[in-house]
């Protein structure tokens, strides 16, 4: 089998709404500084973009989770791969991850978070997959895309560990050869 990548969103509209974003949440933190929590992989490249657009003070950490076991679909037992270096008491915080589809590794992330004294724990995602939500209440503050049940990559998101390095978001399509 071969892959192929379609564009599903070019680089310019990523860039747009990323400056869009980071408009927003310097309005919304206004006065405040923000402290960054990247999910890795995944939403390093997509911080390390919003970052750059965001004008009031900010400040990074990472975290590695994993909800699958050693298949490709989600095991729902959430395991802490790497946590973060700094203590989050006190601060305003905002996960920033690539993608959200199903639900349930956010819900037990900022569970989590929220347990550690932040003044508040709110979520920024390059991309949103709705339909695939299985946990309710995951409250999505900033959302770049909506996007349909495809598989996705670029812009940090892989298949296999490649393509996180596309400047757009494509759809992967495998064809027989």
């Amino acid at each position: 089998m071969a892959e192929t990548i379609r564009v599903m969103i070019p680089e310019d509209e990523v860039d747009k709404r990323i400056a869009e974003l980071g408009a927003a949440i310097s309005r919304d933190y206004a006065g405040k500084a923000v402290h960054l929590v990247c999910v890795l992989k995944g939403g390093a490249t997509f911080m390390c973009e919003l970052a750059k657009r965001i004008t009031v003070p900010v400040s990074f950490d990472f975290m590695s989770v994993s909800s699958y076991g050693a298949g490709t679909k989600s095991s729902g037992v959430v395991r802490i791969v790497k946590d973060l270096d700094e203590p989050l008491e006190g601060k305003e915080v905002l996960v920033v991850e690539d993608i959200i589809d199903s639900g349930r590794t956010l819900s037990y992330l900022v569970d989590m978070l929220k347990k550690r004294g932040p003044k508040s724990v709110h979520l920024c995602t390059l991309l949103d997959k709705p339909d695939r939500r299985v946990v309710e209440g995951v409250v999505v503050d900033y959302v770049g895309f909506t996007i349909p049940d495809e598989f996705v990559v670029g812009y940090g998101l892989d298949y296999d560990q490649r393509y996180r390095n596309l400047p757009y978001i494509g759809v992967v399509e495998f064809t027989e050869e």
